[in-house]
């Protein structure tokens, strides 16, 4: 009896440790080339919605509607036919809102992370997010002069990670513990600065659009 107890013991560790380690994978194919995100599973509304939508092809052929340098790239607009850049709409809503799912200080807005947008504060208190806007982190880098200032500014206690990550790697830490961080880039990187570096107009839209040709789910 005791052994059988043992072995149950074992096999729920090893189901509970894997479980920990299947972090889901996707797939961004964009006009620029290929971008890999994992979702985590401490946010499982938004990865469980994200996934739901990436199953309905639900990002085949939307845009990178507004990038902004040393900040983000962001998509979920998806154009009509007769959608022009010269004739373009505020990115549409599917009308719901996923709940705020922000583990902070655990996930901050370092450099690749993957985050939900959303409304204002003031329109918007609960901070939920948009069902099917998302934006990449790309940010710039911040000195220790800065980010004590930034402390003192907010009164806020950076934790030593977030303060080495926003040194050498970079982020846009005003943001932090105000949006749902859901995922992070793992390959692609490059192609995410490739789209970070296209012109724009005054209103941070693309002067060329860059299309998400179609998302899929990675078996690995």
């Amino acid at each position: 009896m005791k052994r059988v107890l043992i072995l149950l013991y074992i096999v729920l560790f090893a189901t509970s440790v894997s479980g920990q380690e299947k972090e889901p994978k996707i797939q961004i194919v964009t006009d620029m080339g290929k971008i890999t995100i994992k979702l985590y599973n401490e946010t499982p509304q938004h990865r469980d919605n994200f996934i739901k939508l990436v199953q309905e092809n639900a990002y085949d052929s939307v845009v990178f509607h507004r990038v902004i340098k040393q900040f983000m790239i962001q998509a979920g607009e998806k154009l009509s036919p007769d959608d022009s850049i010269a004739n373009k709409s505020m990115a549409k809503d599917l009308g719901y809102k996923v709940p705020a799912e922000i583990v902070y200080p655990k996930y901050f807005h370092k450099r690749g992370q993957l985050c939900a947008a959303r409304t204002a504060d003031n329109v918007n208190p609960e901070r939920a997010s948009s069902a099917n806007q998302f934006y990449i982190v790309t940010g710039k880098h911040y000195t220790d002069h800065e980010l004590n200032k930034m402390e003192k500014e907010k009164n806020i206690q950076l934790t030593p990670e977030q303060r080495e990550a926003y040194k050498t790697a970079g982020g846009a830490p005003h943001l932090d513990g105000t949006y749902t961080i859901f995922g992070e880039v793992v390959k692609g990187m490059k192609i995410v600065d490739k789209i970070e570096l296209v012109n724009t107009d005054h209103t941070d839209h693309p002067l060329k659009y860059i299309k998400i040709k179609k998302m899929k789910i990675l078996k690995k």
